[in-house]
């Protein structure tokens, strides 16, 4: 499974705002957009005063912001996109729902991990049940109905357990059912596309991919 391994905090600096990448950390004084928001690179500090809004420019912004919010490689979010194409409805909302619904995206939004880099990394460990069975694939695609459990081995481990005492169950979506004291999700329903927290414009990124 290939990986980014540069430093993530240039990628919010490249989109000029905070995509919280590193969990927490995004929120103290320690994030280093805070302290530099201009663009990476040499010529960064100039680059934000004369850039040209054209339309590929926004469309390409739009699409490479969507795929570091989730973490996906050009050719996985590609082949979303023309599975999003023939699916019914609109493609923009149905690409956003198969991205929602990944295994990776879930556990972070269960609060079972800290950002969807970390969640990535415990179910690649197989840390993580899916109705019954151990699940070590980061892009499954979750379907109502679907119970997550942390495998009992897995909860004797330290991070499980402080994560048992100081999860916040208010910030679990309406589309998901939070169990904390058991460290268990359910998948209630597919995402609607107002109950997505992501400030992405998926018109902009169809856009793009027609062209």
């Amino acid at each position: 499974m290939a990986r980014y391994v540069d430093s993530v905090c240039k990628l919010c600096r490249r989109e000029g705002e905070k995509l919280f990448l590193k969990g927490d950390r995004c929120f103290s004084p320690k994030c280093s957009f805070e302290r530099r928001s201009y663009p990476p690179g040499l010529h960064g500090r100039q680059a934000q005063f004369r850039r040209k809004e054209s339309d590929y420019r926004m469309q390409l912004r739009a699409k490479q912001k969507a795929r570091r919010v989730y973490g996906i490689f050009e050719r996985q979010f590609r082949r979303y996109f023309h599975q999003a194409q023939h699916q019914k409805g609109l493609t923009g909302q149905n690409l956003l729902i198969i991205l929602e619904t990944r295994l990776d995206n879930v556990i972070y939004r269960l609060g079972l991990a800290a950002s969807r880099a970390q969640s990535r990394q415990l179910i690649s460990h197989g840390h993580f049940d899916i109705n019954g069975r151990k699940t070590n694939i980061p892009s499954f695609l979750v379907s109502p109905g679907d119970t997550i459990v942390v495998r009992d081995i897995s909860k004797k481990k330290s991070f499980f357990k402080d994560l048992a005492k100081n999860i916040d169950e208010g910030r679990v979506p309406e589309w998901l059912e939070l169990d904390a004291k058991n460290l268990t999700g359910q998948v209630l329903s597919m995402p609607t596309h107002d109950q997505i927290d992501a400030t992405l414009d998926e018109q902009l990124i169809v856009e793009f991919y027609s062209r």
